[in-house]
């Protein structure tokens, strides 16, 4: 069955919707110039109430690798997705300072095996567009989908792709804040895909 992740949670509210609907994923947007910031501070203590089966997600774009693998070290975050222009190189130096697992955010038009642990195919920074799913079908390698995700596409794109695991923000929030409805809605789609 396809993974879920649901990405940008910012408050105990959204914390407490994902415990109630159990994704395996949620993410934790550390891209200060993101809407969907969090700090460190404020991810700990939102890691503290997150049920303990779900893999919280540190989403970075071109940060630190120290500040990463502290973050990763210190068990705030149980997965590391690398958003910005980070290399195999920035892969294999932040490896040695962490064994979390890591995600790379890679464009669907500029596709490139990058020594992650997953890739994440995604159509752009968080605008909630999605793009043509023909152009990845024969994509071998288990990755997340990202792009334009929503509780009305995300069954047909699974169906469609069959990706190791779906990544949503912006297609369950209602005016900039997660929407714990839109957030049933999507797993629900999800759980219901028929492969």
């Amino acid at each position: 069955m396809t993974k879920i992740k649901l990405c940008g949670l910012s408050c105990v509210e959204d914390i407490r919707a994902a415990n109630e609907l159990c994704p395996e994923f949620i993410g934790f947007v550390f891209a200060e110039k993101s809407r969907r910031y969090i700090s460190p501070e404020k991810a700990a203590a939102l890691k503290k109430i997150l049920r303990k089966e779900i893999s919280a997600v540190g989403v970075f774009v071109d940060a630190e690798i120290k500040t990463v693998a502290t973050l990763a070290n210190q068990n705030i975050i149980d997965a590391i997705q690398l958003h910005g222009n980070e290399d195999d190189d920035y892969i294999k130096n932040l490896r040695a300072l962490t064994d979390k697992l890591i995600i790379k955010a890679v464009h669907f038009d500029a596709l490139k095996n990058f020594a992650a642990d997953f890739l994440l195919i995604d159509s752009g920074a968080g605008d909630g567009k999605i793009f043509d799913w023909s152009l990845i079908k024969n994509f071998s390698r288990p990755y997340f989908l990202a792009g334009g995700l929503t509780p009305e596409n995300v069954s047909a794109a699974i169906k469609f792709l069959k990706p190791f695991a779906v990544d949503v923000s912006s297609g369950i929030e209602t005016n900039g804040r997660k929407d714990a409805a839109k957030m049933r809605e999507f797993v629900t789609a999800v759980r219901g895909a028929i492969l």
